[in-house]
């Protein structure tokens, strides 16, 4: 079942209050940043240093109330549209209006990760909207991963996390079978199979519950879990 409707942080950023306005401009900050920057550096053909000071300044200019106000569910999703208002920031602002002080107020981004997970992909001239659609999902994917770990080890289920990350998150070649899991754990293979069913449901719901948050309209919500998910609803 798909989670009910909840405001949008789109919507709290116009509309709500200070503490929910905080709260949403930090979830687009962590959603968005890492696949924008790395977008920037292969669309616009920037320097790291360039490319860093030139996501910080998007964000400071995307996340005022007058920005994100001319965001229209009906005519495009909102990854389009921050994809659209960063070329337009690229293309109009000069190296030295864009440049922000580091430090001080700025949001602590680790450019640096993003640089490493960049350097595997950029020898392959990946297409750039296509790439931004990508790390989007591997945000998405990301976030969602930390918040099933934190609720499951608030939850005491440390077993099933641990069979969640063996059967999920490790490499196909190191993947281990059900049996050689259960072995591993000191556990019947039914138990294995049992967490990690539990484990992937409630990894999905996240999924879906976060895709609810980050998207503007019902329509967008459809179309991204089908995307994300493959799930038609």
């Amino acid at each position: 079942r798909f989670p009910a409707t909840r405001l949008s942080f789109v919507l709290s950023l116009r509309s709500g209050g200070e503490a929910e306005r905080q709260r949403a401009c930090e979830r687009l900050v962590a959603l968005y940043w890492k696949p924008l920057y790395k977008y920037v550096r292969i669309k616009w053909n920037r320097s790291s240093e360039d490319a860093q000071d030139l996501v910080q300044g998007f964000f400071a200019v995307a996340l005022e109330r007058e920005t994100l106000a001319a965001f229209d569910p009906s005519r495009a999703s909102l990854r389009t549209f921050l994809r659209l208002l960063v070329d337009r920031y690229a293309s109009n602002q000069r190296k030295a209006a864009c440049r922000k002080k580091r430090g001080g107020d700025a949001v602590a981004l680790d450019f640096e990760a993003a640089e490493r997970e960049l350097a595997r992909v950029a020898s392959s001239s990946p297409d750039p909207e296509e790439l931004l659609r990508r790390e989007w999902v591997r945000a998405l994917f990301g976030d969602c991963v930390a918040r099933l770990r934190e609720e499951l080890h608030g939850a005491g289920r440390e077993l099933q996390l641990r069979v969640f990350e063996a059967m999920n998150l490790e490499d196909a070649d190191a993947r281990p079978s059900y049996r050689e899991l259960a072995e591993r754990l000191g556990v019947t293979e039914t138990k294995v199979t049992n967490d990690l069913s539990a484990a992937r449901r409630r990894f999905r719901v996240i999924v879906l519950e976060t895709l609810r948050e980050v998207t503007a309209s019902e329509e967008e919500f459809r179309a991204e879990a089908r995307a994300v998910l493959g799930v038609d609803p």
